[in-house]
């Protein structure tokens, strides 16, 4: 039976046709070709009668549905005693869905199947580049990139996007990769190569979609970041720093030493936050990163678990969480939710009860802790239908404090006042925990400015009367309204 032959027909020059390819098709009597849209197609032999399935591009909405009538078509036609002689542009194996889908089929039909190589677009795409692949490259596929939010790439090793085969798609292709990549970084965009027509230029990211030239031949070039910026690199110079030659005080830390890095590094960039530093928040987020992969790295070195290990069950988590992103569910609003994640989480630990307060983690900050308790009790319906009660109870708590008998008594009363301003700032949309820090924040400075100006007047702190530092305070929340700092 001769079943299917599936021949590579180069990159586009007819020179690097190969030979075996050449003569497959020379004593064919009937070739069908994927498309009559490669530049090798005028110059191959005379002998054949040419089909090609470039109809079915006009005729349907989507390549997998081409792809899939291809294979159909030829798998019907591998049932023929003559068999059926496919070609396609480049190497069968490379980048040629259709391909993939008749070698699957026609193992189901346990029917044969001859590959004759073919030039990929590679080496003539890597000549023109003027780089070794073996240095370390990256290939992506520009449809299948362009469906994704984030690049699934290393910034740190070089990247060839193929088959962008249209301005749309490299719009897309732009979008996506500038979420890893910064607009202006470097690209070279490869078009026809291995053709007389080759062509690279080197454009920044931003410009890709601005090209007028883009179309079936055109690749992208993604040189490396000029410095490691990888997580991987991030987790390699960790796992140095704690190999036996890499710093002594980094191998000596334990998960237990460094809880007090992290909960330090945590506030760091709460701290950014609430300065709305984005420079801060840029860099405290690589220490809290920092003390995230060191214990990975912990973890890697006892055999307890890797850092993939992390990755891939937080991921599974979230698409698990949220089926109306992954699954097709409908929700109403964040409320619904928020209760479908509870109910989920619940279903995850096989509980039959388990309270909605039972993952609040006890580990929080007691302010951040009280307004988590509330949102989620807020969630099921146990909360006030508006504002008014909700500050009638702070003031009722506020008498509570003030009636309370003893120290002990007063200590339960003023927890609940605490508890209750909570809830005031739940209703009123205010995070509690970074109010307070904010405040913090603001008194720290109010008081340095009095230190300073007695400091400035060579007289101890001690020395100044309550009024003269009342106004001082007062000058310095003036200053800071002023300058919008307050």
């Amino acid at each position: 039976m001769p079943g299917i032959t599936i021949i590579g027909l180069g990159p586009g020059n007819p020179d690097q046709i190969t030979l075996e390819a050449w003569r497959a098709l020379e004593d064919a009597q009937e070739v069908y070709l994927r498309t009559l849209r490669h530049p090798v197609v005028e110059a191959l032999p005379r002998g054949p009668a040419y089909r090609s399935f470039d109809a079915l591009y006009e005729a349907m909405d989507t390549f997998p549905e081409v792809y899939e009538a291809i294979a159909q078509r030829l798998l019907t036609l591998a049932e023929r005693p003559e068999g059926v002689i496919y070609a396609v542009p480049g190497h069968p194996s490379m980048g040629e869905t259709s391909v993939r889908r008749v070698l699957a089929m026609a193992a189901e039909r346990a029917l044969p199947v001859r590959i004759v190589a073919g030039l990929s677009f590679l080496e003539p795409a890597t000549i023109a580049l003027g780089i070794d692949p073996f240095d370390g490259l990256q290939i992506a596929d520009a449809t299948a990139l362009a469906q994704r939010h984030h690049p699934n790439l290393d910034p740190d090793v070089a990247a060839l996007v193929v088959q962008v085969y249209s301005r749309p798609l490299a719009s897309e292709v732009k979008l996506t990769l500038m979420n890893l990549y910064h607009d202006d970084h470097p690209i070279r965009l490869v078009r026809a190569a291995g053709t007389p027509d080759e062509s690279v230029r080197e454009l920044p990211l931003y410009d890709l979609d601005r090209q007028s030239d883009v179309d079936h031949l055109t690749s992208i070039y993604i040189p490396a970041l000029d410095k490691p910026g990888s997580v991987a690199r991030f987790q390699d110079v960790v796992a140095h720093l704690r190999a036996p030659d890499g710093c002594p005080w980094d191998r000596e830390q334990t998960h237990q030493t460094l809880r007090t890095h992290l909960l330090e590094e945590t506030y760091e960039v709460l701290d950014a936050l609430d300065a709305d530093d984005m420079a801060k928040l840029r860099e405290e987020l690589g220490d809290l990163l920092l003390q995230i992969l060191l214990h990975a790295q912990i973890a890697v070195e006892d055999g307890d678990f890797k850092l993939i290990d992390t990755v891939q069950d937080v991921i599974a988590k979230l698409v698990r969480r949220h089926p109306h992103v992954f699954a097709g569910e409908t929700v109403q609003d964040s409320a619904e939710v928020l209760r479908h994640w509870e109910q989920i989480k619940r279903q995850e630990r096989g509980e039959r009860f388990a309270s909605l307060l039972s993952g609040v983690s006890r580990a929080l900050p007691s302010l951040s802790q009280a307004l988590e308790m509330q949102r989620r009790a807020a969630r099921v319906g146990f909360d006030w239908d508006s504002i008014e009660p909700v500050e009638a109870k702070v003031a009722e708590e506020l008498d509570e404090f003030r009636q309370a008998p003893d120290p002990e008594r007063r200590s339960a009363e003023f927890g609940d006042l605490l508890f209750s301003l909570v809830n005031l700032a739940r209703w009123h949309a205010i995070d509690p925990e970074s109010a307070l820090r904010e405040a913090n924040g603001r008194f720290a400075r109010r008081f340095e400015s009095i230190e300073r100006h007695a400091a400035g007047a060579g007289r101890p702190l001690e020395e100044m009367t309550l009024e003269e530092m009342d106004a001082l305070w007062d000058e310095a929340k003036e200053t800071e309204a002023r300058d919008g700092t307050g």
